[in-house]
């Protein structure tokens, strides 16, 4: 199991949280995908690690920015 913890830039309600959620949810091998809307945090697992330019990809999808 892999963990990684990324900030996204640009979030400001709920309705981003589930963009964000969505959208990197969908990539292979991810199992879980937690937002904290106050400090943008982005905490992805998955069963191995993820190429942080695909999250970085996926947030961009989604409208928004992520920092590693």
């Amino acid at each position: 199991m892999s963990v990684a913890t990324y900030t996204v830039t640009g979030m400001t309600c709920g309705h981003c949280v589930t963009s964000v959620r969505e959208e990197v949810g969908v990539l292979t091998g991810v199992t879980d995908v937690t937002v904290d809307l106050p400090t943008g945090q982005l905490t992805v697992t998955s069963t191995t690690p993820v190429d942080a330019a695909s999250v970085r990809a996926a947030v961009s999808e989604a409208g928004y920015t992520a920092l590693s």
